[in-house]
């Protein structure tokens, strides 16, 4: 049985919206590490089928995004979110929040190797226009890649991951 919530404030009219589903999924285990400047699929997807074409979807991603600098040159990396309805669309980027750059380190002096961790939340409302299955999935790329080893990854694999997915009436 489903049960409607009110979204108080989610309507820039004035009026309350009503969340009509939510779907969520957690991950950990294996992890995906990106060593290119070209957007890269990771592990963390989810789907969801609108009750409506006017709909609008949620996304919220959490991770704890790690990243590991091996020359002393610095690294920094981007995330977005990417949709495919799938009716023969292929992926396409949504949402990229912060223009795609994410933590990361600057160019440095020395040859240090450093590795961390940055806490990201990307949220984002999408207007799929569709009552077909839409796929949401998080990519990641490297923005300054020049040392050997430099990537960024989905975390560690004991750390866990979110994406959780809500269809809010129009």
């Amino acid at each position: 049985m489903s049960k409607a919530f009110s979204l108080a404030g989610f309507d820039t009219t004035g009026g309350s919206s009503t969340i009509l589903q939510v779907r969520h999924q957690k991950f950990s285990g294996n992890v995906t590490s990106v060593t290119s400047d070209s957007f890269t699929a990771t592990e963390i997807f989810k789907d969801i089928t609108p009750n409506s074409a006017s709909s609008k979807i949620l996304v919220m991603i959490n991770a704890s995004l790690s990243q590991y600098e091996g020359s002393g040159s610095g690294v920094k990396f981007g995330a977005s979110i990417y949709r495919n309805i799938v009716n023969g669309q292929s992926w396409t980027n949504v949402y990229g929040g912060q223009s795609n750059s994410y933590g990361g380190y600057g160019e440095s002096s020395g040859n240090t190797e450093r590795t961390s961790s940055f806490p990201t939340t990307l949220i984002f409302v999408d207007e799929p226009n569709t009552t077909n299955n839409v796929y949401y999935k998080l990519y990641l790329r490297l923005l300054t890649a020049s040392g050997q080893g430099d990537n960024v990854n989905t975390g560690a694999s004991n750390m866990e991951r979110s994406i959780t997915l809500m269809e809010i009436a129009a």
